[in-house]
């Protein structure tokens, strides 16, 4: 400190701190937040579990699911590991359910949160990266029935599961504050902020029913293709300057390459909106008043009611909403299947994805 012996400092007399009173705000604070950020996922879950069955058949990949969340202290991420058998009352060694979607096969069998799950067809269910061996054992499985042991209250039980088959893509739910949620093709991810900005499930739906879409339509591989294009001709621009005795450094290259990546990104965008509204009402969800989330959108991202880059604005997002919205009420009045209008057939669609799509 002899560096800064001259420096400015604070002139209040602060009050002493306790070391062990802020240990225990620590630990209340951080107890508070794995509950909420958990209250959140399950509100995640429950709207995701409901798009991906109702939708499957639009899916690329497909798997059978119960529609449960279950964990031990040991499968949860380190950072909340000291903490979380307190704020979620889970065990070290038996797989505690957390969550149970409603309607659900977990549900419809009487699996109700705060179960411990022992085993599914007498093999017990291990401790450790305990999602992924419940998804692995499903999916071996298939759609036959689960013989679930658990234990409620001290008292052992074995209950019946029948699976049901749902779009197999994973939703990651992701602490952050950006209101945002995109999809890498294998998976689905979802900023909290996003959630707390969807006041209904119903605009929730339209959230992760966008980034599903974006998979279904092969849109990431459409814009791979389209950089690649642009790619190809910058390269093209670059080597006649070059034949001419003039180096660019690749930048025709790389302007045509984004340039490409670009094109047609605020028709994919509006395109995933159309779809997602179908996703959202197949799930059972009025979407009636789902356009609100593009009002809250633009309060969140006030540039995005005027400019459009790689998005529609978000007045643009609304009164489209608003409008399929009314093509889907008609449809329903006039008991048609609610199938999107595409101008292909989703065979001539499908695509494996790559790269990353935004909200």
């Amino acid at each position: 400190m002899w560096l800064c012996a001259d420096c400015a400092g604070p002139v209040s007399k602060l009050p002493e701190i306790s070391a062990a009173a802020v240990a225990a705000e620590e630990r209340k604070q951080q107890i508070a937040q794995i509950r909420d950020y958990y209250a959140k996922l399950n509100r995640v879950d429950n709207v995701a579990f409901h798009i991906r069955v109702a939708n499957r058949e639009y899916c690329k990949t497909v798997s059978p699911q119960i529609g449960t969340h279950m964990v031990t202290v040991q499968s949860l991420p380190n950072k909340y590991r000291s903490f979380s058998r307190e704020a979620l009352n889970v065990s070290w060694t038996k797989p505690t359910v957390i969550s149970v979607v409603a309607g659900s096969p977990a549900a419809a069998a009487g699996i109700m949160t705060g179960d411990q799950v022992l085993a599914l067809d007498n093999v017990a269910v291990p401790p450790r990266r305990t999602a992924g061996w419940i998804g692995g054992y499903l999916k071996e499985n298939g759609a036959r029935p689960v013989q679930v042991a658990l234990r409620r209250n001290g008292v052992d039980q074995t209950v019946t599961v029948q699976p049901v088959i749902a779009c197999a893509i994973p939703i990651e739910f992701v602490t952050a504050d950006e209101v945002n949620a995109y999809t890498t093709g294998d998976k689905i991810v979802i900023n909290t902020a996003i959630v707390a900005l969807a006041r209904t499930d119903a605009q929730l739906a339209v959230v992760i029913g966008h980034e599903l879409a974006h998979v279904n339509l092969g849109h990431l591989e459409k814009q791979n293709v389209n950089a690649l294009i642009g790619t190809v001709g910058g390269a093209l621009v670059d080597g006649g300057f070059l034949l001419g005795g003039i180096y660019t450094g690749g930048a025709f290259t790389k302007q045509f390459k984004k340039t490409g990546a670009l094109a047609f990104s605020v028709g994919f965008e509006r395109e995933a909106d159309y779809v997602d509204a179908y996703y959202a009402a197949r799930a059972g969800y009025d979407i009636a008043g789902a356009e609100e989330i593009w009002r809250a959108l633009g309060q969140a991202h006030p540039d995005s009611i005027r400019f459009a880059t790689t998005h529609p604005t978000s007045p643009q997002r609304f009164i489209q909403m608003r409008e399929v919205a009314a093509e889907i009420a008609d449809k329903k009045s006039r008991q048609l299947p609610l199938v999107p209008e595409l101008k292909v057939s989703r065979a001539e669609s499908d695509s494996a994805a790559t790269g990353q799509n935004s909200f």
